[in-house]
């Protein structure tokens, strides 16, 4: 049944957070643990099999279906998206174990990342009043999903947007580590309880904990600052795990948005890690298994030894975008008055062998039908294709719109102001290797497909030093390749896997990344209007607010003076650009500032 947040929580002075007290809810009588009674020494052995599904990063993904290209989702892999298959699978799953010995959770990312998601959001917000029920909340609350973890991307559209998202929800928003900053007492429920009735033994009692990304104290600064705060997941768990026991889990699972790999995005700006999961399974005794997000990986079983116990925890992470569900088996055995967790096995169900839930269909068709033709709207015409394909190894005039967009509404922003003197030069990175703008009519989903993040403009004051660090760091990106040999472009990127959003253009200037040389010693050439970049210049840095607050570990940017920013997203200005221009033509934005060379001779000529 839903869960009564009314009756479970207290609000927080500050946030109007809800904290849990209890969080203890029962579920409806379970299969009998005789069921699976076995001999042992004469006795029977009392056991009960619990199925945990789990779901991560869906990143509003309710349908099969791509609203940049107008088409039903394909890709190579065959892969299928979407909350409608998902809820197919975990029908099929109750079916087969029993509902009533079923969990399904979430690990975040859930209301950001499509069309879908944006227009309710900022078209027809949710948030205004008498406003509509957000498309996922629906379909998650019609799936009947009992807990769901925070994701960062859950804080992109502002706390009060997060807010009435959980106030439409039949389940609790989990966050362990989102403190409120003056309290630093949780400002949403830490934790959640399910109880698992078993005929003629003691329930089972599942706590759920609930844990998010640190980062978003970077990330999302501007919403959070000031009002919450986010401490790493170890010491969180650490903290809540020895609770839960002692208010008497038999089972332990964690719903983390942290990945596995034990690394950070973010450098050393914050004291924790980012993707941590296996470090708190390693580090925190207590815990049976662990549903992963945040990472966008297929993880279908991995086993951590926790280092104080011995024991084995279980995690798994489902593919993102509901294109795979985790299942953890866990096996139980009632031994000396208690119910003790016998063993953990993980694996993933593929969404693309089912159909859409067709009563997932009727509930979210009109929502979906309503954002397919806003999407479609004409709002301009291109003289020519504008293509990413080669965008990540060669100045592309389409990431060049980005930054003349950027240059043209900062420039308008800060008229007038003791900066408008200073040069303006801007950033972008080449987010996708797919999208394009055909010529002939421009539409939102075109442009939409170029700058996939909800990102927002921040201008930055740098010095010449600065931005010359700034580009060394990002030429890191290119595989070191010596003169004379073969050029592979299919190889020359993502060194150290760094994936190509945290590679950047930087517009305004004129230099080469010469691959020839070791990292940090690429960038020639630097010039600013024909003459050579003096290191105590000073430039004002149009920077989505993902790189203005440390997003990727780009050095200087983070600290720099911020002089102006804005709430209205990028990919709105990109529209309102085009819009307003009525002609897309590379006339008017594309320019060659960088190169690829080795030993000063283009890599392309």
């Amino acid at each position: 049944m839903p869960l009564n947040r009314r009756k479970f929580l207290k609000k927080s002075a500050v946030t109007g957070a809800g904290v849990a007290l209890t969080g203890a809810v029962a579920a409806p009588a379970a299969r009998a643990a005789e069921a699976g009674a076995t001999k042992k020494g004469g006795k029977p052995v009392k056991r009960y099999a619990l199925t945990v599904m789990g779901t991560t990063d869906l990143h509003g993904h309710v349908f099969n279906w791509d609203y940049f290209k107008d088409a039903e989702y394909t890709d190579s892999a065959g892969n299928a998206q979407g909350l409608a298959r998902i809820s197919t699978l975990v029908n099929q799953v109750r079916a087969e174990r029993g509902r009533r010995n079923t969990l399904l959770l979430d690990a975040g990312d859930t209301i950001q990342g499509t069309p879908l998601t944006y227009y309710y959001a900022k078209v027809d917000p949710i948030t205004a009043e008498g406003g509509p029920v957000h498309p996922m909340a629906q379909a998650m609350n019609a799936i009947g999903y009992d807990a769901v973890a925070l994701g960062n991307h859950e804080f992109n559209y502002g706390i009060e947007t997060l807010r009435k998202f959980e106030e439409q929800c039949d389940f609790p928003l989990l966050g362990a580590n989102a403190l409120d900053a003056k309290t630093l007492r949780p400002a949403f429920p830490p934790y959640f309880f399910k109880t698992f009735r078993v005929r003629g033994l003691p329930p089972v009692k599942v706590a759920v904990l609930g844990l998010t990304n640190p980062g978003i104290a970077i990330w999302d600064k501007a919403y959070v600052q000031g009002k919450l705060t986010f401490p790493g997941l170890e010491e969180q768990a650490a903290k809540w795990v020895p609770k839960l026991r002692s208010m008497g889990a038999d089972v332990v699972v964690v719903s983390a948005h942290s990945g596995s790999s034990g690394t950070s995005s973010y450098g050393d700006q914050l004291p924790y890690v980012e993707n941590s999961a296996a470090l708190v399974a390693q580090q925190v005794p207590g815990i049976d298994a662990i549903l992963v997000g945040h990472a966008h990986v297929e993880i279908p079983e991995l086993k951590v030894t926790n280092e104080k116990t011995g024991k084995t925890v279980v995690l798994s992470e489902p593919l993102a975008y509901a294109e795979r569900l985790s299942l953890f088996d866990v096996e139980l055995v009632f031994k000396r008055g208690r119910w003790v967790v016998e063993s953990v096995a993980a694996s993933v169900l593929n969404s693309n062998s089912v159909a859409d839930d067709p009563e997932i269909t009727r509930l979210l068709k009109d929502d979906h039908d309503v954002v397919v033709a806003y999407v479609n709207q004409v709002v301009g015409t291109a003289t020519q294709t504008l293509t990413t394909v080669e965008a990540r190894y060669q100045d592309a005039p389409i990431i060049d719109l980005i930054t003349k967009v950027q240059e043209d509404v900062l420039k308008a922003a800060l008229a007038g102001t003791e900066y408008a003197s200073l040069p303006v030069i801007a950033q972008a990175s080449p987010f996708s290797r797919t999208s394009a703008i055909p010529s002939g009519d421009v539409t939102i989903r075109d442009l939409s497909s170029l700058y996939v993040y909800d990102n927002t403009l921040v201008a930055k004051v740098m010095t010449g030093a600065q931005v010359r660090a700034y580009l060394e760091y990002s030429a890191e990106y290119f595989v070191q390749t010596a003169a004379g040999a073969p050029v592979d472009v299919e190889k020359l990127t993502n060194a150290g896997g760094r994936p190509d959003y945290n590679y950047d253009y930087v517009s305004g200037l004129t230099y080469e990344i010469d691959i020839a040389q070791v990292a940090g010693s690429r960038i020639k050439n630097l010039s600013y209007e024909g003459a050579a970049v003096d290191d105590a210049q000073e430039f004002v840095f149009a920077v989505n607010n993902y790189r203005a607050n440390g997003g990727g570990a780009f050095p200087h940017v983070a600290a720099a003076t911020e002089v102006w920013s804005e709430s209205t997203e990028i990919r709105t200005r990109i529209a309102e650009w085009v819009t307003q221009k009525g002609t897309l033509d590379p006339k008017e934005f594309a320019s060659v500032g960088w190169r690829l060379t080795r030993d000063g001779a283009p890599v392309f000529p």
